[in-house]
């Protein structure tokens, strides 16, 4: 059996190779290997939003599929990311309840977003790691880095730099209320610069 390799959540970013989707980045806890992981965008904004700490007016699926499992005392234990064939990554939910475990199959954007609810550990295989894991060059790290704003346009900062703190959080709240969660994980991050976070 293939030694397991805990991963975290590193970040998400626009995919470079499909138009409409983004890349889930996972690392290993203690290396620099990651695995980037194309997904769709609302799997992309199932994860960001409980990575932003943003909270709909209303329970998203996965925040449903949480308050089920807490209403009937189910634990997700950890989640493997067990296969990958032909480029896609296949997972596993582990889950408890009153003594008694099981496997469920999952998708690995609904694996990650349900593991980041729960606070629950993922990980792969260390085979998994040697066939799709990358280690970035250090000026590709810093790069990466320094252009995390790059997605905002000009107009964008113009309009936020004439915003202080306090007019940016009613506007983060009211974009939660919208569902508006693209618009909102923006304002967060802007309200993050500004804070020097």
């Amino acid at each position: 059996m293939s030694t397991k390799v805990k991963l975290k959540v590193l970040g998400l970013s626009y995919s470079q190779t499909q138009s409409g989707a983004y890349a889930l980045v996972l690392s290993e806890e203690n290396g620099e290997r990651r695995i980037p992981i194309i997904i769709g965008a609302f799997e992309a904004q199932a994860i960001a939003i409980e990575l932003e700490s943003l909270k709909p007016p209303r329970p998203l699926t996965h925040d449903l599929f949480l308050s089920f499992a807490q209403a009937f005392n189910i634990d997700l234990v950890e989640v493997n990311i067990h296969r990958l064939e032909e480029g896609i990554f296949y997972s596993e939910l582990v889950c408890e309840n009153v003594g008694s475990r099981i496997k469920i199959d999952a998708r690995t954007s609904d694996a990650v977003a349900l593991a980041i609810r729960f606070g629950t550990p993922i990980f792969t295989t260390e085979e998994i790691m040697q066939k799709a894991g990358i280690i970035l060059p250090v000026e590709e790290r810093v790069r990466s880095e320094s252009n995390e704003d790059e997605e905002y346009s000009e107009e964008d900062e113009n309009i936020t730099e004439s915003l202080n703190i306090e007019d940016l959080k009613e506007l983060l709240q009211e974009a939660i209320e919208n569902e508006d969660y693209e618009e909102a994980s923006r304002l967060r991050d802007e309200i993050n610069r500004l804070k020097g976070n």
